[in-house]
């Protein structure tokens, strides 16, 4: 693609500014607001008087899972399974809900000490009865491993990930995840599993805020996205041309797409939201051009395809193939990599944290509100603000 250069977006950020642990209140997290070049300081809670009534919020409803295991060698020694996405079957609902043998791309610690043909066990209580889960090496990757994972009782894999693994906290917050992560790292609306890592700009919502907002008109628009392991996934390329972009399933509801259609103002909670809501508008493109859907976008497809309709046009036609096969949702998978000089179609505005230098998602922040997410960056450093994952929030509306 192209050779932006990502020392250009970089920043220093120091340790102590990095949220190890969320505030006490989900909802009393500082809020930035940006709009038409001018800075303020605000709260979260503020959030329904700070959008306009009548706007489309949209929320990535994903629920995150216990991704990581720990088997224990018989000689003491210790290996991490961190289970990225299922391998077989390949459908994140079917091998949470297989009572038999899964494969799962897995990324491992302590790879070396995992003999070739050795099983690892971990006995567990799941109930009233014990289940002992055993992993098996099947195959190195490119970028992770193959194990297969068998257990007996005829539960879910959904239950034996319950019972044997822990929450996954992102790389940064050095610690380990404690009890409160299990409810403090999910949003208060999580409902699908299949999430390594959280969408984490809806971790501010509570009860409180959606009342208000409802009282304001604004409407609620789920999607789902799976967040990877890939979002922590670090630009190491000198330009943006030699990263390669994790790819991602998401599904979009037939109401969900109406709402979006009717929409006045659109409001994205998260970069996966607004990852997701891009998405669906070069799926819609390429779908017109095919006349059948083509559930895939590639990294650097965007730049390359006629973006020739309205955002509207372009959902209407992937509302129409619904309709026409009888389905209640889209099932999709996206590797878009958003980047300075990306036109937006979608939304009016970003709900999001504060996020890691020379990583994709400063460059997706850098592609909506221009040169501007600098002063952005420096005001909540010098105002004190925490930063990613449990940090403090922004209002970003974009320069159009």
């Amino acid at each position: 693609m192209d050779d932006l250069l990502m020392e250009g977006f970089d920043y220093p950020l120091p340790d102590d500014r990095i949220a190890a642990f969320p505030l006490p209140e989900r909802d009393d997290s500082r809020l930035l607001v940006y709009k038409s070049g001018k800075i303020q300081n605000s709260a979260f809670r503020q959030l329904p008087h700070l959008l306009p009534p009548g706007a489309t919020l949209v929320l990535n409803d994903t629920r995150v899972i216990e991704a990581r295991i720990f088997f224990q060698k018989p000689t003491g020694g210790v290996i991490e399974l961190f289970c990225l996405e299922p391998h077989v079957p390949a459908d994140m609902s079917r091998a949470l809900e297989s009572t038999g043998p899964v494969q799962w791309h897995c990324l491992i610690g302590g790879a070396s000490k995992w003999k070739p043909g050795q099983v690892l066990e971990k006995l567990l209580r799941i109930g009233d009865g014990e289940v002992r889960l055993e992993a098996r090496f099947i195959s190195r990757q490119p970028d992770d491993f193959i194990v297969e994972l068998h257990w007996g009782g005829g539960h879910h894999f959904a239950e034996v990930l319950h019972a044997a693994g822990a929450i996954p906290l992102p790389p940064y917050i050095r610690r380990e995840a404690q009890t409160a992560d299990a409810e403090r790292y999910q949003t208060v609306f999580a409902r699908r599993e299949g999430s390594v890592a959280a969408p984490t700009a809806a971790l501010h919502f509570t009860d409180r805020v959606f009342a208000e907002l409802e009282e304001k008109g604004i409407t609620r628009a789920p999607v789902t996205l799976n967040v990877g392991a890939g979002t922590f996934k670090p630009v190491k390329a000198e330009s943006i041309a030699g990263h390669q972009m994790h790819a991602e399933n998401f599904s979009v509801s037939r109401d969900t797409l109406r709402k979006l259609i009717a929409a006045t103002q659109i409001v994205a909670v998260g970069t996966t939201s607004l990852r997701t809501l891009e998405s669906l508008y070069w799926i819609g493109i390429k779908s017109a051009a095919a006349g059948t859907l083509q559930p895939e976008l590639g990294q650097w497809e965007a730049y390359e395809l006629s973006g020739d309709r309205s955002y509207t046009e372009s959902l209407q036609v992937l509302l129409g193939l619904l309709e026409q096969e009888n389905g209640e949702e889209l099932n999709c998978r996206t590797a878009l990599l958003i980047r300075p000089g990306y036109r937006f179609r979608s939304a009016d505005a970003l709900v999001t944290n504060f996020h890691q230098p020379r990583s994709t998602l400063v460059l997706l922040v850098a592609a909506f509100v221009g040169e501007d997410w600098r002063r952005i960056y420096q005001h909540a450093l010098d105002e004190g603000y925490r930063f990613l994952s449990y940090g403090d929030s922004s209002l970003l509306w974009r320069n159009k």
